[in-house]
Formats: C-alpha cells, structure tokens, sequence
C-alpha cells in the first residue's frame, strides 16, 4: 500500500502586499507619494495634484510650500507614458503661478518640457507641455532659453495639430517668442508663415486672434511682408475684415494690414485690387472706435513713403482723415491728425488739408486731452511748414490764440510744435503782428527756460522770427526773455546754441536790447564760442558783430574801430581800450563813480531829453541830471516850437541814416546865431555857456528818479553850425576837408609836429574833470584835443551830415579817421571810372590834407 503525500503551499514574499487602496485627504501626503517607485502611485498621485492645482492659485502656492514643483519635474521625463502624461498636465497649470515659473527657471525645466512636444507624445502632454511653454515664454529669461533649446521648431509643428487647445498654446508661446527678432527671423526661416494663415480659418475666434496678433508683430520685418503677400495673405486679412460675425479680429487684422502698407507694391496691390478704397470706406464709416483709430495710424505709418503718399492721394485719403477729425472719440481724432502730418509732406495734400482740416485742428487746440493736443500741433507745424497760404488759414480759424495758450502745455511736444507753427506763421509780417499783439513774448519766456533741448530749440527760433522791430524787441526785453535766451548760449546742444545765436543776433538789432545783451554776459559767451572751432556756427560770429554794432561804446572799446556803417549816435562814449571779454559799465554807473585819475570817458550826447525847458532856465551840471517823470510840464506844443532841426536831417533820413534828432531850445538858437554885429562879450559868454538840464525839485509825491546823460548843447551848436558850412559843398573831399579844418578849430587848432608836446592837452582834460567832479566829460566841452580827440569829434559830425568815415583807434592816444574818395581821372584820359581810395584825414598837424593810406605821411600821422 502506497502513503499519501500531502503538499505544502509556499508563502508570499516578505515585501509584497495585496493590492491596496489608499485614501488621503491631505495634500501633503499626496506630495509623498511622488516619490514613490511605484507607477501607478504615481499616476494616482499627479491626478490628485492635477485636480487639486486646478482650483486655483492658492492651491499651487500650496503645492509650491510643500515642495511639490521638484519631484514633479523628474517624473516630467518618467519612462512611463501615464506618468509623464500627467505630471506634464501638472506642469501646465502651476506654470501660469509667477512663484512657480521662477523655480522652473531656475531648474531649468524647458529642454525637458519642450521634449515632451515630440511626435510619438500623447496629443495630451502636447496641450500641457504647449501651455507650460506658452505660460513661461511670457519672461525674457524663458524666451531665450526656448529659444536657444530649439523649442520653436516643434512649436511651429503643432500649428497643424488636430487638437484646438494645443493649437492655441502652440500659437500663443510663438506669439511671445517672436517679440523677439532672433525668433522673428527664425519664423520665417521655419516657413511658419503659411500654418499660421491656416489658423485665420479656425472656428476659434481666440485661435484666430492669437494668430492675427502674432502676425502684427512678424510683419514689422518687410522679408515677413513678403512672404505674406506672397502666400496671398492679404486676401486672408481682407475677408476677415468683410465679415461683419469677426468684428472682434477687425483691430487685430486692420494692424497687420497697417504694417503691410509701408510697402509700395503691397499698396499697388492693394490699390488695384480695390482693396485700398474698401479700406479708407471701411475706416470712414465704422462704428467702432477702436477700427477708426487703427486705421487712421495705417494710413500713417504708410504715408511716410512719398509713393506711398501719391497713392493715398489719388484714392482721396484726405476726405476720410477729415471726416475721422470730427468724431468725438479723443483716440481716433489723435490718429487722424497724427495721420494729416504724415501726408503733409505731400503737396497737394497739404493744400487740400488746408481747405479742410485746419478749422478742425484749431479747435482740438482746446481739447482737454493731452495727446489730442499734441497731435493737433504736429499736424499744424507740418502744414504750415513752407505754407504761406495754410499759415494764413490758420489765422483765419482763430488760430493764433489756441497756439500761444498750448506754449504751457505739459508735453515739451506739443509746446515744440506749436512754436513751429507760429514760427512758420511769423514768416507774413500781418500775422506776425497779429501774434505779437496776443502777448507772444510773455508766453515764450518760460518756455526759454524748459530743460527740453527741443523746446529750447524751437523757442529760440521763434524769438529770432518774431522781434524782427524795436516794438517786439522792447517786449520781450520787459518781459525777462533776454537772460533766458543768453543762458541758452551755453547749450552743449548744436541746434539749440545755433538759434540762440540767430535770436541773439536778432535781438541785437537795436542798441537798447544790445547793451542789456551784453550786461547779461552774451557779448563773452559769444566771444567764446567764436574762439572754438567745434561750437562756432553760422550765426555766432554774425551775432557778436551785431551785438557789437548797435553797442558801439563796447565796440571801439574792445575793437578799436567803427566802420563808415557804424553811425555814432547820442549817448555813446570812448572809454579808451579794453580787453577782449572786459564788459563796460553802463554811462550812469561810470558818471556816479569818484574822481579818479584815469583817463577820461568822453560822452557824445547832443540830444535834449524830451520835455526839457528853455536854454535860459537851464542849470548848468554836465555830469548827468535825475529828474521825475513829473517834472517838465511844458505841452508837446511848445516843445515843438522850442526844437531846431538840423538842415541836414531831411538829407540823412531821405539816405537811410538815422541820426539822432537836433533839437534846442528857441532862446539858445537865437542866441548862438546872431549876426556879424553881435558883441564881443556875448558871444564869449556864448562860447563859454554849458547847457544842461535843469535841477527840478521834487513833486511832493516823489517819483522814481530816471538818470539821463548830460546835454551837450556846444556839441549841438558844432553840429548846426557844420551843416551850414559844409553841406553846400559839391563833393565829398571838399567836404572831408572842410570838416576836418572845422574839428581842428574848436580843439585847439593846427600843431607844430615839433611842439607837440608842448601842446598840454591832459592838464586841459584834467581841469575840465575836477571842475565837473566826474570822469565823464562832453566832448563839447574840450577846447584842445589830440588825436582821438578829434578823431572821434569827425566821426561823430560827419555821421549827422552824411560823410562816410571810419574811426580807427591806434596806439599812444592816435585815432585816426579814413574816408574813401575817388580820385580824378588820368589827364588825358576821360569818363574813366576809378576805384575809390582810402584817405586818412589829418586833424593835427596840417587839418584838411588827405593822406593816401600806406603813403610815408599816412604813415607817420598814424604811428609816430
């Protein structure tokens, strides 16, 4: 009989379990899990974290705390499909956290995510691994490295993806991308221009959208522009722009388009096909702001090509900017006038505008926007830019006012083109006149001191264009503009110290606003400014002439010679040589000043102070006089019938010469031209007798006290009585000589070359010093004069009677005077012209010989 066996079974491994469901409702036990070595765990737990994430953003700053990002980023690249599925899926809604894209950058997740964008990949990881790209390309940082580790080459794949969502990612990380130009050449390069125009047809307006956008952005590069018309794009954007159910991709499309524009051909095309009619209709009659607007910066942007301008004229865009003028919409009425400059620099639009858009532009003038304002001034400037007749327009809407009230404007542009405008307006006398007549010089004040270099720019050029009279001048003068202006002259800006060189040179027209330039230091910035190749410029040298030539005080200090043009008029004074840059105190400090023992200041100054009395109530006091504006009471009457003109002013004015008038009192002409038979002893009296004016006292109101320099009536006298003996004379060397003989008379007549130093002219001087206690002395007043003495006596009585000299200063108190005669014609020889020659005049030693410059004798009177 056999036994029974019995048999055993063996037991399980010790490290097996059953299968076990586990439950958790706490996060972080789940975060665990993700370490766990066992696939389904951990398809189990990044479902849970998935969902979990999915409720919001604290939950995935939740997930972040607990240290979830890191394990989920090695099971990104798990070999388990269901794994790596679903952490991708994690991946691609924590990545929208800004926290958690930070600590992706720093991991350094992309090379890993963009492996997930693989072909063989489940369309799954493709969604989420697209979405995690798409949420980090929003930073620099990410763009780069998505870049750099070849992410847009599969990007641009799944363009063509079945699936909508990864399309949308796919579509919308490229879009981030491509704000950059290495990714926007890369584009093209990847032929991804035609899978995007294939997203246009989606049913997904937000597909359609992301592609339009990122096609605003590729077409800034005309080789993307190309490529586009090339794959017929454009018919794309129009058919969305026909469709009245995409209205919400209009604005989108209406900037590709705009971009498309700027090239000639895309407009030829568009113009033949009808597109670009459609379009200005489309802009023109549109209901909605935001298509307005984005047309009216297409039709910008494509008008700064001047073919581009020609073909927008022919299909009348000025009609549809005009109309987008009117809306009551600020951004559209921004974009028309920004538009309107644009064309501008086409002629026949810029006249068409001025017919019919300039009213409108005035009025937005006044508008409460700033970008409204600023943009109405642009396009004012451009129109009236070489203009006269929109310039003129512009004054006829009312535009004048408008303008000067933007010059306080926050924006420095709009305060830039404003002046422009009214720059170009100044060119027309009546209108600027007009504008001066609305306070332009007290508006342009502060502008002169703005820390815009364009504002500076522009508001000197105004200046230089606007005080072309003494009226202006004054103006700005009262108004403070000349320290502004002055200071501008130190500008390290080219364009800026330009004009306020032109502006100075301008204002210096006049003497009153020349000596105030130079008192403001503008005579030493120029003289510096000349000395330097790399600051000079055009008008800096012709500034400083100018300057120096209606301040001739300063000029024949500093120059030592005054020109036949340099007309010496009543209040200038020979203050002896200074040095270059050394600027002169004004006549009334330096008559206030003590006796010294400097060389005398000799004053030129025959002309009666407005109002003044008679010769016989005048008080004697030739160091100056302080009246109140009260003072005098006489009627304009009287002191007409009290003046003597000189019978030469009718000559010089008729000639272009402004000399100073002549006037005297009734009572001192009667006494100074009495007959042959007129006693000894008064005309003594006469020849000794001083004329100042008189020493009023107070008002019992007292008024502020005006200096005025002192009369010199024997100056006066000088030049009444040389018009009389020298005018009938027929040619000018008659004249020359007669003058000269003259002016050698009333300075102590002709000299021994050998007793010249007998000849104590400086004790002269000095005793009339001390008994005016004042350095200031009236050349009327010196009876022995030297060289420049009488020199200076010449020039000035050969200025009022209409002989051209010059005054040239020379060394060891020599001046001298040079006149051009023209010399007979050769004997023999008839009607032949010659050239003039320069004569100098002696006034010393033989008064009234001529001396031919260069000769010996010329010579000599100069410099021994």
């Amino acid at each position: 009989m056999g036994k029974k066996v019995k048999k055993e079974v063996e037991p399980p491994p010790k490290d097996v379990f059953d299968p076990l469901s586990i439950e958790s409702k706490k996060v972080a036990t789940v975060v665990l899990m993700l370490n766990s070595p066992e696939e389904e765990v951990l398809v189990k737990a990044c479902e849970a974290i998935y969902k979990f994430a999915s409720k919001g953003e604290e939950n995935k700053v939740t997930l972040l705390g607990l240290g979830a990002v890191e394990p989920l980023f090695k099971l990104v690249s798990h070999e388990d499909p269901f794994v790596r599925r679903n952490a991708t899926m994690v991946f691609g809604i924590m990545a929208s956290n800004n926290d958690v894209r930070k600590l992706l950058r720093e991991l350094d997740v992309t090379n890993s995510v963009i492996a997930r964008l693989a072909p063989e990949e489940d369309i799954v990881v493709h969604e989420f691994a697209s979405l995690c790209l798409a949420h980090m390309a929003v930073e620099y940082t990410s763009k780069v490295q998505i870049f750099e580790q070849g992410g847009l080459e599969p990007l641009i794949r799944l363009l063509s993806s079945p699936d909508p969502d990864v399309k949308k990612n796919s579509v919308e990380c490229i879009y981030h991308l491509v704000q950059d130009f290495q990714s926007r050449a890369a584009v093209r390069e990847l032929n991804a221009i035609p899978p995007l125009l294939e997203l246009l047809k989606s049913e997904y307006p937000v597909v359609q959208l992301l592609a339009l956008k990122t096609f605003t952005v590729i077409s800034n590069d005309r080789e993307t522009r190309i490529i586009l018309r090339e794959n017929q794009g454009l018919d794309h954007l129009f058919k969305i722009l026909e469709t009245k159910e995409f209205n919400d991709l209009h604005v989108e499309a209406l900037a590709v388009v705009a971009n498309c524009l700027e090239d000639v051909d895309t407009m030829q095309l568009i113009q033949q096909t009808g597109g670009l009619k459609k379009l200005l209709s489309f802009a023109e009659m549109s209901t909605i702001p935001d298509i307005q607007k984005n047309s009216a910066k297409a039709i910008a942007k494509a008008a700064y090509d001047p073919e581009n301008r020609k073909i927008l004229h022919e299909e009348e865009v000025e009609k549809c900017l005009v109309t987008l003028l009117g809306t009551d919409n600020d951004g559209i009425r921004a974009a028309a006038s920004q538009a309107i400059s644009a064309m501008c620099e086409n002629l026949a639009s810029k006249d068409a505008f001025g017919s019919q858009g300039i009213p409108q532009l005035v009025q937005l003038l006044s508008s409460d926007n700033e970008e409204v304002k600023e943009a109405a001034t642009i396009a004012l400037a451009n129109l009236t830019t070489a203009s006269s007749s929109n310039a003129s327009a512009v004054a006829e809407a009312e535009g004048i006012e408008p303008l000067i009230n933007v010059l306080s404007a926050k924006r420095d542009g709009t305060v830039a083109n404003a002046f422009t405008a009214l720059t170009n307006m100044a060119t027309q006398e009546p209108l600027r006149l007009s504008i001066q007549s609305h306070g332009i010089m007290n508006a342009i004040v502060e502008p002169l001191q703005s820390t815009n270099s364009l504002v500076q720019s522009k508001a000197a050029l105004a200046v230089a264009a606007l005080v072309c009279d003494t009226d202006a001048r004054t103006e700005l003068r009262n108004a403070g503009g000349l320290e502004p202006l002055v200071k501008l002259l130190h500008s390290k800006n080219d364009e800026v110290r330009r004009n306020a060189c032109w502006a100075v040179m301008v204002c210096a027209s006049d003497e009153l606003t020349a000596v105030e330039l130079c008192r403001l230091g503008a005579l030493d910035i120029l003289e510096e400014i000349n000395l330097s190749t790399g600051r000079k410029n055009n008008f800096s040298e012709r500034a400083l002439d100018k300057l120096l030539d209606n301040n001739l005080s300063q000029k024949y200090s500093q120059m030592g010679y005054l020109s036949s043009s340099n007309i010496i008029n009543d209040g200038f004074f020979d203050y002896g040589q200074v040095k270059c840059g050394m600027k002169l105190l004004s006549l009334e400090e330096l008559s206030t000043q003590e006796l010294n023992d400097h060389r005398a200041i000799i004053l030129v100054n025959a002309k009666l102070p407005e109002g003044s009395l008679s010769a016989e109530d005048k008080s004697q006091d030739l160091c100056g006089c302080t009246t109140s504006s009260s003072s005098f009471r006489k009627s304009s009457k009287e002191r007409a019938s009290s003046a003597v003109v000189s019978p030469v002013e009718e000559k010089q004015e008729s000639s272009g010469r402004s000399p100073s008038s002549v006037s005297k009192s009734s009572t001192r002409e009667k006494g100074s031209r009495k007959g042959k038979g007129k006693k000894e002893e008064e005309k003594s009296k006469e020849e000794e007798e001083v004329q100042t004016l008189p020493k009023v006292q107070q008002e019992v109101i007292p008024e502020k006290s005006l200096w005025l320099p002192p009369f010199d009536a024997i100056l006066l006298d000088y030049i009444i009585d040389a018009s009389k003996v020298i005018l009938p004379l027929t040619t000018t060397k008659e004249q020359a000589v007669a003058l000269a003989q003259f002016v050698a008379d009333k300075m102590g007549g002709p000299i021994e070359r050998d007793k010249l130093h007998e000849f104590s002219w400086e004790l002269h001087i000095s005793e009339i010093e001390f008994e005016l206690k004042c350095n200031v002395v009236p050349i009327g007043k010196i009876k022995k004069g030297t060289f420049y003495h009488r020199a200076l006596l010449f020039k000035v009585i050969a200025d009022r009677i209409g002989i051209g000299c010059s005054l040239v200063r020379g060394e060891y108190s020599r001046a001298w005077n040079e006149v051009k005669l023209v010399d007979d014609s050769p004997q023999g020889i008839t009607g032949l012209l010659l050239p003039p020659q320069v004569y100098i005049v002696d006034l010393m030693y033989q008064p009234g010989c001529l001396m031919k410059q260069g000769s010996a004798e010329a010579d000599y009177y100069q410099r021994i």
